[in-house]
């Protein structure tokens, strides 16, 4: 208190010292008396709380506890027990009440013999704020003219750029392919050992020892999504739905891994030097990697702005937004979070 009054003296606003210190504004509020203009003890502990009119008894308590640990429900959760015992005439308490009885005594634990989901975190924020910080890989089905018969494209993308750093085809998927493609696209951007991030799913060529052994002999930090969540890797998902929805994809089929590999390469080239990516401002994703993005953009703020001079009465609102992109995240933080 003594500290955030000083701050107040010196001008500071009373959530900013309070969030700087640690302290919730309502805290404060509560150790502050106002009549008396002192620091007063928290109260609500010591407060004396009539008890509920519906709580539970002991012997409702001990009932329910007994139904749960009999021989026919101990196996059970209570979304069985409850129905159960409804069908049977009988009547104890609901299923929320059944869990907090459970969870208040120790037991609201996995009532089954099957093991309880594991839990995977978020992965981790990752920012790329230049090209070669943060890439995404993943591996798709190219189909063929032979029933049951694809290839396999593996390709690897810059967040930052949207350039297409790597992309080969191959009859079979492997971690052995996937370190061959890695290597040449960090060789080929001349970034080894500067720290790149690597963002992939779960899939078994990912986590390969090969693939492993080649992500850390090229200085590469490794990243993962959560199993079976495709919005952990929303770049390369975007990139392959791209690709296969260009006008020239082949809807029959390739005929055989040449023509193939023909195809890809030519798309790579399209998608690097020609394609303006909307998620880059309608730049190519080769002009957004050498950096000529930020001059591409000053220069369209100027035409737009003299067109607005020209015709005001045409322009109701602001120019539209050409800034330069600074930083590109991947898994960011969701802005509806509390």
């Amino acid at each position: 208190m003594q500290l955030i009054n000083s701050a107040l003296v010196g001008g500071a606003r009373k959530a900013i010292a309070c969030k700087t210190i640690g302290i919730s504004v309502r805290t404060i509020q509560r150790w502050y008396n106002e009549k008396a203009r002192c620091i007063a003890e928290d109260a609500r502990p010591q407060a004396t709380r009539p008890v509920p009119a519906n709580k539970l008894s002991a012997e409702e308590r001990a009932a329910i506890m007994d139904v749960c640990n009999s021989t026919g429900f101990a196996s059970y959760p209570p979304g069985f027990i409850v129905p159960t015992l409804a069908d049977e005439s009988v009547y104890l308490g609901s299923e929320s009440t059944f869990y907090r009885v459970l969870r208040e005594t120790g037991q609201l634990t996995s009532r089954t013999t099957t093991k309880s989901r594991k839990q995977h975190s978020k992965p981790t924020i990752k920012i790329a704020a230049k090209p070669n910080e943060v890439r995404t890989w993943d591996i798709s089905y190219l189909g063929t003219r032979t029933r049951d018969l694809h290839y396999y494209l593996y390709m690897n993308v810059d967040i930052f750029s949207r350039k297409i750093v790597g992309a080969e085809v191959y009859e079979q998927e492997l971690g052995e392919l996937a370190a061959l493609v890695l290597q040449r696209g960090v060789w080929s951007e001349k970034c080894v050992n500067e720290g790149t991030t690597l963002h992939s799913d779960n899939g078994a060529p990912m986590r390969s020892f090969t693939m492993q052994a080649k992500i850390r002999d090229l200085g590469v930090a490794s990243s993962y999504s959560r199993p079976r969540v495709s919005n952990d890797n929303p770049y390369s998902e975007s990139l392959f739905r791209t690709t296969k929805y260009h006008h020239s994809w082949p809807k029959d089929g390739f005929t055989n891994i040449a023509e193939a590999r023909e195809w890809v390469s030519n798309f790579v080239s399209w998608y690097n030097k020609v394609h303006k990516h909307s998620g880059i401002k309608y730049v190519t994703p080769s002009q957004r990697h050498s950096g000529l993005d930020a001059k591409i953009m000053l220069n369209r703020k100027k035409v737009y702005k003299h067109a607005r001079e020209k015709n005001p009465t045409r322009w109701h609102n602001k120019i539209r937004n050409w800034d330069y992109i600074k930083e590109v995240t991947l898994n960011p933080e969701s802005k509806n979070v509390a």
